[in-house]
């Protein structure tokens, strides 16, 4: 017996021993890697959450009752203003606001009562499934307490959507569920959220909407506030009552499904007017600080939200570059009568860029505004023409850049036709005085040498200079577009800003910082692009000095100030002259863009209307006017400085009119770029004097009176028959440079394998461009 108990044992083992020898079914070994990799996740997570969760921000109670209002700050930290109603009214839970509740609760987060945890994993796991499907972020997860820490602390940047985000979101969550009552959470998330129109909690909406307390509002009314949070906007009962109504009977449903109401009460509330019982309101009355930066402050929640914030819900702390005292300053200019108008009608957009920095310190969208928020902001409209304004940033300023064009340069000022078609251009008094100087056809503005010039450049490639400068025009474009094209007054600004500072443009911007709650701070100066050459700004700037001083700019002269600028007008089409016969010798817009090293400013002045009137008389001289007034007020307490020439400039007297360029001891002053310059001609700076300057008039013509500022405008018909457009002008031109030398040395670029400083414009071999003869409407000076 003993053998064989001995044997069954020696049997077993042996089977033991061959089980153990015998490899795993593969199920069991993937059952136990999954497990393992299944933990090693869990513990990694609970890692990764617990490292993202000690950097959340702190969360008080006053942070959880406040108001989700931004807040406008000028650079030196003082407060500006907020975009929060300024009485809001805050609703302590009660009875009253049961109703209320059972709505936010049914269509937000049915399980919100039974949540113990801040965070609801079902549901969580639920709008990955829905959003999977969906192959989209169609559902949210967030309980009511994460919306509320997330209105708190956190701002719906696109680019805070992430991990490290929605963990601290989670932790903070859970903190504020652990320290407060349910109840207590649901009144903060009542008196949080957005509701249009600068409201900020139900409580302030219900008296804005209604008139009436949250506790007086009826079933309807009530389920129409508790959606709107979802989408202010969209779901305004005033501007969109469809959709309203579309959120209103969702919310409804949701009662209905939670049981918090009737089918009867469902039914009759679903029937119900969504426009029963709103309070209609006038225009309130605006604060005088409101009402002047009213253009700047709409300008800048723009800029806002498109860097990806939303400044109504993100409570956010926004810098901003505004000067008061010059915002406060161009507004009176503009609407107190020191600076005249023709009418009262009359429209003004400006705007004032410090060029080093691109901040946009002063803006004024129009005169005599109606008190209504974020109105017309005529500063930044792209609709008009600019006239020939655009002649140094699409014109010359790519010949300098690309072609070496001397000052000296000749170009000819005679009958032109637009290629390929029978269009004739003709200049603002209708007349042609030949062959002239560059320098002398930018500070008369003469239309024919500008598009002579545009197309020996090339359009393309000016237009691609432009684009550099902020100024977009389609490559397409034919060549009227040389003495006028689509541009607001702060793109204008912008790109005159990259002259003042000697080819460095820095994109106008209204907005330098952003605060989120949460702590994140983003700064958006930059350091600027170059654009063009340093001798490519000198050489623009000392051409424009003279558009003040002798040229079609005299009315903006400020005695003694180192400034350049250039003038813009536009004539109106065939098509309004039929309809305004009175308007012919009238301009339809007139720009001035000026600047020094300190300020850029570009203006805009013209009519909204064909029917409010015409710019005439001393509406002519608006817009220069107005930049002087501007212009001497800033620079009352800086420094007068002037343009320091850089090495590669060379600057000559140049014989006059002389093709090629002569010295002469008795000549006009030029400019050339270095190694462009023809034989013979030297730097001659050292005896440059800014009061010896003779005037650089043209040999072919006689016209020395001073003309009246008209604009011009170059029309076109089907017909080919054309109307053309005047610049404002003082036809008598004197050349004006006063710089010093300046050691710096610059390596001057350029693009062209046609670059002769001394020839004359060879229209023959120049490409050829089908001028569109729908284009007309723009002529300037």
């Amino acid at each position: 017996m003993a053998n064989n108990k001995s044997s069954s044992n020696n049997q077993r083992q042996s089977r033991q021993e061959y089980r153990q020898k015998q490899p795993k079914p593969l199920w069991r070994r993937i059952v136990k890697w999954c497990l393992i990799a299944a933990l090693l996740l869990i513990v990694s997570g609970i890692g990764l959450f617990a490292y993202y969760a000690k950097d959340a921000p702190n969360i008080s109670q006053a942070q959880l009752e406040s108001g989700g209002s931004s807040g406008f700050y000028t650079t030196n930290g003082k407060f500006l203003l907020s975009l929060g109603s300024e009485k809001r009214i805050y609703v302590k839970d009660s009875p009253k606001l049961q109703l209320l509740k059972d709505a936010i609760v049914s269509v937000e987060d049915k399980r919100f009562y039974k949540d113990k945890l801040g965070v609801d994993p079902i549901r969580i796991a639920g709008s990955m499934l829905t959003n999977a499907q969906s192959k989209s972020i169609a559902a949210g997860g967030s309980t009511i307490t994460q919306q509320l820490v997330k209105l708190t602390v956190f701002s719906t940047d696109a680019s805070q959507r992430t991990l490290r985000r929605k963990a601290q979101e989670a932790w903070l969550a859970m903190k504020v569920q652990r320290e407060y009552t349910h109840d207590q959470i649901l009144e903060f998330y009542i008196n949080k959220v957005y509701m249009n129109y600068g409201n900020y909690g139900i409580g302030t909406a219900a008296n804005y909407y209604y008139g009436k307390s949250i506790g007086k509002l009826d079933l309807a009314q009530t389920a129409l506030l508790a959606g709107m949070p979802n989408r202010p906007t969209a779901y305004n009962p005033y501007t969109y009552p469809k959709y309203a109504k579309y959120r209103r009977d969702i919310v409804l449903g949701a009662m209905l499904d939670n049981k918090k109401i009737t089918q009867a009460q469902y039914d009759q509330a679903r029937k119900e007017s969504v426009k029963k019982g709103l309070k209609y309101h006038s225009q309130k009355a605006q604060t005088n600080l409101r009402k002047i930066d009213d253009p700047y402050i709409k300008e800048a929640i723009a800029e806002v939200q498109a860097k990806g914030f939303d400044p109504y819900r993100d409570n956010l702390k926004i810098t901003v570059n505004i000067d008061q005292k010059a915002q406060n300053k161009l507004y009176e200019l503009a609407n107190n009568g020191q600076v005249p108008f023709t009418s009262d009608q009359m429209q003004v957009g400006a705007t004032v860029v410090d060029p080093s920095s691109g901040h946009i310190v002063a803006i004024i969208g129009g005169r005599h505004l109606p008190p209504v928020q974020l109105g017309l902001d005529r500063a930044v409209q792209t609709s008009r023409s600019t006239g020939s304004s655009i002649k140094p940033v699409l014109d010359y300023g790519p010949a300098i850049q690309y072609l070496n064009w001397s000052t000296a340069k000749m170009l000819d000022d005679s009958k032109y036709y637009y290629p390929g078609t029978n269009v004739q251009l003709y200049d603002w008094d209708n007349k042609y005085d030949g062959m002239m100087t560059m320098r002398h056809a930018l500070e008369q503005s003469r239309n024919v040498p500008a598009v002579r010039t545009l197309k020996q450049v090339g359009v393309p490639r000016a237009a691609a200079f432009a684009q550099k400068l902020g100024i977009n025009v389609p490559k397409s474009s034919g060549l009227s577009v040389a003495i006028g094209a689509n541009a607001s007054s702060m793109q204008m600004a912008g790109a005159f800003s990259a002259f003042a500072t000697m080819g460095v443009y820095h994109k106008p911007q209204f907005v330098s910082k952003i605060e989120t709650p949460d702590g994140l701070t983003r700064n958006y100066d930059s350091a600027g692009v170059r654009v063009m050459s340093k001798s490519t700004a000198y050489m623009i700037t000392d051409m424009l000095k003279g558009v003040i001083k002798t040229g079609s700019g005299t009315s903006a002269k400020i005695d003694g100030l180192h400034q350049a600028g250039k003038t813009g007008s536009v004539k109106y089409s065939d098509q309004d002259l039929a309809r305004y016969p009175g308007y012919a010798s009238t301009p339809k817009d007139s720009w001035f863009v000026g600047y020094t090293q300190s300020y850029v400013m570009g203006v805009w002045t013209g009519y909204d209307n064909l029917k409010d009137g015409t710019i005439s008389g001393i509406g002519q001289q608006s817009a220069q006017l107005l930049y002087k007034s501007m212009m001497s007020y800033l620079m009352q307490n800086k420094a007068n400085v002037d343009w320091q020439k850089p090495d590669s400039v060379i600057r000559a007297r140049i014989a006059k009119n002389s093709n090629p360029p002569e010295v002469s001891t008795s000549g006009q002053w030029q400019l050339f770029v270095r190694g462009h310059a023809p034989n013979g001609i030297v730097d001659d700076s050292s005896s440059y004097d800014e009061d010896d300057e003779k005037a650089d008039t043209n040999s072919s013509s006689s016209t020395t009176n001073t003309q009246e500022n008209h604009a011009v405008n170059q029309h076109q018909q089907q017909n080919g028959s054309t109307t053309q457009s005047h610049d404002s002008q003082h036809h008598t031109n004197t050349h004006q440079n006063n710089q010093n030398n300046n050691n710096q040395s610059e390596h001057h670029q350029s693009n062209s394998n046609n670059s002769s400083s001394s020839s004359t414009t060879n229209e023959g071999s120049s490409t050829t461009t089908t001028e569109n003869n729908s284009t007309a409407n723009k002529q300037h000076h």
